[in-house]
């Protein structure tokens, strides 16, 4: 049989070492021993003695917290021996390496998968006070692992070495040390009474040294969406176990 399908960019990508490492641009590769921890339903396919089990909200403190923010990542716990295939709705993968003293701030939406020797909490966004229906709280990673997170595309690292402003529903993560906060970008005026709008009210702003990762497509609202708010609602169950 022939196909240009079968080319050596389309065969399974094989390491002699454990671990997560991209497929492609789209599919994260586990060669698992052991245990990591990834987004419910983004197993796409694996081979050997795999085991998915859901986690649960883990202690009245974290179902509380849960209950409060409706923010996280929906987990499984993946264990055993053999390659687990992991992808969401095509979105493109990256894989950020943390080492002690780092901090990551991530939206849920964009966690795929973490080695299970990271540190994670549910922490609230600084300054974000009410002005963005992106969400006030993200996940804060700390530790020593791999982190894979997923863009909808080609993403841009911005520097943050002076005033930086992203718009909250593009915004991927950050570096945790960042002061974070939010900005009017649209000027009020009396166009503004009419009701005309950029849709650009608000910007987050981030100050101090660190790193923004934005990517070119904006999270639709977390309210005004049944599916998203559904979603939300189970989110740091799986997280905070």
């Amino acid at each position: 049989m022939r196909s240009a399908l079968f080319s050596a960019e389309n065969l399974e990508k094989e390491s002699a070492q454990p671990g997560m490492r991209l497929q492609n641009s789209k599919m994260l590769k586990i060669e698992l021993n052991g245990e990591a921890m990834a987004r419910v339903g983004s197993m796409v396919a694996y081979q050997g003695q795999v085991q998915f089990q859901a986690l649960g909200s883990g202690g009245l403190g974290k179902f509380l917290k849960q209950k409060l923010t409706g923010e996280g990542v929906p987990l499984m716990k993946v264990t055993g021996r053999g390659d687990v295939f992991l992808a969401d709705y095509a979105a493109d993968v990256h894989l950020i390496d943390l080492e002690p003293g780092d901090a990551l701030s991530i939206n849920g939406s964009s966690v795929l998968a973490f080695d299970s020797t990271l540190q994670y909490d549910i922490k609230m966004v600084g300054g974000a006070g009410m002005m963005s229906s992106s969400g006030l709280f993200n996940c804060v990673f700390t530790g020593y692992g791999r982190i894979a997170v997923t863009t909808k595309g080609t993403p841009v690292v911005l520097n943050v070495d002076q005033p930086t402003y992203v718009d909250p529903q593009a915004a991927v993560c950050w570096s945790a040390n960042l002061q974070t906060g939010y900005h009017r970008a649209e000027q009020l005026g009396l166009g503004t009474l009419l009701g005309r709008r950029t849709g650009e009210a608000y910007t987050m702003s981030f100050a101090g040294q660190g790193f923004v990762i934005v990517q070119p497509s904006e999270e639709p609202p977390i309210q005004g969406s049944g599916q998203q708010e559904q979603q939300s609602g189970g989110l740091l169950g799986g997280l905070l176990d």
